[in-house]
């Protein structure tokens, strides 16, 4: 049986591993603001030219707003666009900051998000009221942020730089996200992988803050 031994990194992704998510409902919330056509949202026009460069920081939440409201053809004030766009996220749940904290005593640890600016300031307020954290570097070794680094997952060279700034090697780390794509790339890179899928939540990965030793490869 193939196992994850021995692991001496973890890097985490967060959306949807970290944090749940549900676009369903930033959809919900345009639509309240006159937004009608669905397919804009899926579009590469939108995917590709506004939203990812938001994520990977080109675009600032300014200029974010305003090439949204001009896409989609709504007329909304800053405040209803950042509240919109964070109806997706959920609270960051209790168990799966302890699942980290313990992890934290026997591994390395790292986040790699694809996340922009504006969901940024909400999640790390939640963590800071909440949890007591300042921000994510506090809770992992580090935290690694698309819109920082200006670059996003599935590009190789954000796990290649994540790896070279704290030496990892490939064959011991284990790299954990809900999206297909990234987990292909990574594992091309040499990493293990283990691909999160509903309903295994990353309290089913560990016990008292070690990987199961009986976790398959996917």
């Amino acid at each position: 049986m193939a196992t994850f031994q021995p692991v001496r990194s973890i890097i985490f992704d967060f959306g949807g591993v970290v944090l749940d998510i549900d676009p369903s409902q930033t959809l919900n919330e345009l639509k309240k603001l006159g937004f009608e056509d669905e397919g804009l949202l899926e579009s590469p026009a939108f995917k590709e030219g506004i939203m990812n460069k938001f994520e990977r920081g080109i675009l600032t939440p300014e200029t974010f707003r305003e090439k949204v409201r001009d896409f989609l053809g709504i007329k909304a004030s800053d405040q209803q666009i950042d509240e919109a766009w964070n109806a997706l996220l959920f609270d960051i749940p209790k168990e799966r900051i302890a699942v980290i904290e313990q992890a934290k005593k026997h591994y390395n640890i790292f986040l790699l998000s694809n996340s922009n600016e504006i969901h940024y300031e909400v999640y790390v307020r939640d963590l800071q009221l909440r949890f007591g954290y300042r921000e994510f570097d506090q809770l992992f070794d580090k935290a690694y942020f698309s819109f920082d680094l200006h670059l996003s997952k599935p590009n190789p060279e954000i796990f290649e730089f994540v790896m070279n700034q704290h030496k990892l090697k490939p064959e011991e780390t284990l790299f954990i996200d809900d999206t297909l794509e990234h987990i292909e790339v990574a594992r091309k890179l040499g990493l293990q992988t283990f691909h999160l899928e509903n309903p295994v939540r990353i309290r089913d990965l560990f016990t008292e803050g070690k990987l199961k030793e009986d976790l398959k490869l996917p």
